[in-house]
């Protein structure tokens, strides 16, 4: 029976959804030695779980200055190729090719190119395709944005999201399982003879509520979602806070902004400094913060407290009312949650016109990409004034993004697939 397993994760947002799985895996097969290898940065979301022994990080491992998105633009893809992309890719896949020779099973998480890698090692395979949904083509285009009718039409005659030579890889004898992000996907997969199964959603998983503080229930609660990528990340946050400038006195208001490992308290001071915004001291910010978890610092700009909270998502998500939100897989999980969302696109290299509004179709409209911050801020007081709207878009995000669970369910299915079905049985 395999005790090895590669994983192969293209991204921040697949990152989190492998550690998740692999979280469950562990818990059925605690003998199991896992690798994994981030093809995009350094794979901070797993330096938790490497460091409690769960799994190791293998391979080379380089930030890109794309941060993973050369495949939106030329630039991207010119500046990631004088970076030493084409050598990185090499060695990353020796070590894919060694380790599939050596008989021991992959786990790709991702889009096209970690599913190459898996093929391309000649060994058994399962693959957990994150990114990819007919939500995307089958929902209409937000209000105010162009159609896409060649791109629509492309996938509507495909009947799916994914690509030809995609749905050869996962057809593969080698791959042994094959999970999308939902029905309707594997739908349209298992039209083109891929096996596809949607049990669940692994994004949903974690995100348990924690009850709303006290002094946080007489405030109007926006939560602010800047990304993760920098210097992008700055840039997003310096736009989103923008529009707060555009909209009327709402008595006190508190912006929650959490952060993954940037930006750093750090690095936002000197952006909210010159915001307007001023840092409250310790014993204030004690007195102020009787919340679980805390956060990490406060600022304040007259009736307006900006709540900074470095690993706070999971907790704080569920508080807010509305989101503003230009980031990715915490974009998903917001509205999953049934939490409305405006969003602002930029000049990238994520978080770009053609990546919002097809966010917004992923999600059934449950995130408005808005044009400028004055468009936003005035959506941003329809949301608050209209708690039935807040609903009903929250309720679409609930709908596309499907319930908790999903990480178990596929923990259960490598089990049984890749993993052979011999392994350990939680009580």
């Amino acid at each position: 029976m395999p005790q090895r397993l590669l994983v192969l994760s293209n991204g921040h947002g697949e990152d989190l959804i492998a550690l998740r799985v692999l979280e469950a895996l562990q818990r059925r097969r605690p003998e199991l030695q896992i690798a994994v290898l981030p093809l995009v940065g350094e794979g901070h979301a797993f330096a938790r779980a490497e460091a409690g022994g769960l799994l190791r990080r293998v391979g080379p491992r380089q930030s890109l200055p794309s941060g993973g998105f050369s495949n939106q633009s030329l630039r991207g893809l010119l500046a990631d190729l004088a970076a030493g992309l084409p050598l990185l890719s090499w060695h990353q896949w020796r070590l894919v090719r060694a380790w599939g020779q050596s008989g021991e099973p992959i786990l790709a998480v991702g889009d096209l190119m970690p599913l190459l890698l898996a093929w391309a090692s000649g060994g058994a395979f399962g693959f957990i395709g994150t990114p990819k949904s007919d939500y995307t083509w089958a929902s209409p285009m937000p209000r105010g944005w162009a159609a896409s009718p060649l791109a629509d039409t492309y996938h509507r005659c495909k009947g799916s999201e994914w690509d030809p030579w995609e749905w050869a890889l996962m057809a593969s004898r080698r791959c042994q399982l094959v999970v999308v992000r939902d029905r309707l996907t594997a739908r349209g997969l298992r039209r083109h003879g891929v096996r596809a199964l949607a049990p669940g959603n692994p994004m949903m998983d974690g995100l348990a509520p924690v009850p709303l503080p006290p002094a946080l229930a007489a405030r109007r609660r926006l939560l602010l979602l800047a990304g993760s990528r920098m210097p992008e990340a700055l840039s997003n946050a310096r736009r989103l806070l923008a529009v707060l400038e555009h909209l009327p006195p709402q008595g006190p208001l508190t912006l929650l902004l959490p952060t993954g490992s940037a930006p750093t308290p750090q690095q936002l001071a000197p952006l909210l400094a010159q915001q307007g915004f001023a840092e409250l001291p310790a014993p204030q910010l004690a007195e102020l913060s009787a919340a679980s978890p805390p956060p990490a610092a406060i600022w304040r700009r007259r009736e307006l407290d900006l709540w900074i909270g470095p690993g706070r998502f999971d907790a704080w998500a569920g508080w807010a009312e509305v989101g503003l939100a230009n980031a990715g897989t915490a974009t998903e999980q917001l509205t999953g949650l049934g939490i409305a969302a405006l969003s602002l696109p930029g000049a990238g290299p994520q978080f770009k016109a053609g990546f919002a509004c097809r966010q917004s179709r992923l999600l059934g409209g449950a995130v408005v990409p808005c044009r400028n911050a004055a468009q936003l801020a005035e959506r941003l007081q329809v949301l608050l004034a209209e708690p039935g709207l807040r609903h009903e878009l929250g309720a679409r995000g609930r709908r596309h993004m499907g319930a908790a669970g999903g990480s178990g369910a596929i923990a259960h299915l490598l089990d049984q697939t890749l993993l052979g079905g011999a392994g350990h049985r939680p009580p």
